[in-house]
C-alpha cells in the first residue's frame, strides 16, 4: 500500500507494518488493535457498519486517555529536566510542549498521518489535518498506556518530544496572546474580553474590562483605551493562572 494512502476500506493496520513506520515510537505493541484503534478517525466510520461496530467512537477515548497521559508525563519531565525553575518557567514551557501545534509537528514527524484511517471527507484534501494529528498522537501516547503502562508512555513522551524538552524558551509573549495559548493547550475555549463598567470623566474615561475563561475567576483591567484595558485584564489572570 503508498504511503499517504487513507482508504477506510483497508483492514486493521497490524503492528509490524506500522512499527516499520513509527521508529521513533520504539513501543512494539502486545495489543495492536489498540493502535489501530488509535488510529482510526471518526470520520472512517461513515457507510462502515462493521467498522462502526467495532470502534464506536473511532479513537477518541484512546484521544481523551492519552490526553492526561500526556499531561502528566510532560509535567513530571519538566520537573526532573528543570530541577531549579519556578513554576511559571514551568508552565510555560509545558503550555509550549502540549499545544496542538507542536503535537501536530511531531505527528509529522513520524508520519503518523499516512496510517491513518480516514473518511471520504478528510482524505479528499491529501493532507491530514493538524487537529486530527494532533489529537491522533494523544491517541497513541494513550494505547501506549494500555498496552504497557505509564512508564511506557512517558518514555515515548520523551523519546518523541527529544529536544523540545529543553529548547530555549521564546521572550515573553504579549499577554493576550499568551493567555489565548495557555487556553488552547489546555483545550478551553478562548479568552472572552468585556467591559464592565468606565470610570471618571466622560472626555477622559477609563475603561473597565474583563476577561474570562470557562472555569476560572475572571481578570480585570483598568486603562484609559480598551486596548490596554484588555491587556492588563490577560496579564493579570495570567499571573494568577501561574502563580505557584
Amino acid at each position: 500500500m503508498a504511503a499517504g494512502d487513507h482508504s477506510p476500506d483497508r483492514p486493521l493496520l497490524h503492528a509490524d507494518s506500522l512499527r516499520a513506520r513509527l521508529l521513533r515510537l520504539d513501543h512494539t505493541f502486545a495489543r495492536p488493535e489498540l493502535l489501530a484503534e488509535a488510529l482510526t478517525h471518526r470520520s472512517a466510520l461513515d457507510r462502515q457498519p462493521d467498522l462502526k461496530a467495532a470502534l464506536p467512537h473511532g479513537n477518541e477515548r484512546l484521544e481523551f486517555l492519552g490526553d492526561r497521559v500526556l499531561s502528566l508525563a510532560m509535567a513530571d519531565l519538566l520537573l526532573r529536566r528543570f530541577p531549579h525553575a519556578r513554576e511559571g518557567e514551568l508552565a510555560r514551557r509545558y503550555s509550549v510542549l502540549v499545544q496542538a501545534q507542536t503535537l501536530a509537528d511531531i505527528a509529522r514527524s513520524i508520519d503518523l498521518g499516512a496510517d491513518m484511517r480516514l473518511g471520504e471527507s478528510e482524505s479528499q484534501s491529501g493532507a491530514v489535518r493538524p487537529t486530527i494529528l494532533a489529537d491522533a498522537l494523544e491517541a497513541v501516547l494513550g494505547a501506549v498506556f494500555l498496552d504497557a503502562g505509564f512508564s511506557a508512555a512517558a518514555a515515548c513522551v520523551e523519546r518523541l518530544w527529544g529536544e523540545r524538552l529543553s529548547e530555549t524558551l521564546a521572550a515573553p509573549r504579549e499577554p493576550k496572546t499568551a493567555l489565548q495559548e495557555w487556553a488552547q493547550a489546555r483545550r478551553l475555549p478562548l479568552p472572552e474580553y468585556r467591559e464592565v463598567g468606565r470610570e471618571g470623566p466622560a472626555h477622559v474615561p477609563v475603561f473597565v474590562v474583563e476577561v474570562s475563561i470557562k472555569g476560572r475567576e475572571p481578570g480585570f483591567g483598568r486603562a484609559g483605551s480598551k486596548r490596554e484595558a484588555e491587556r492588563l485584564a490577560a496579564a493579570a489572570l495570567l499571573e494568577r493562572l501561574q502563580a505557584p
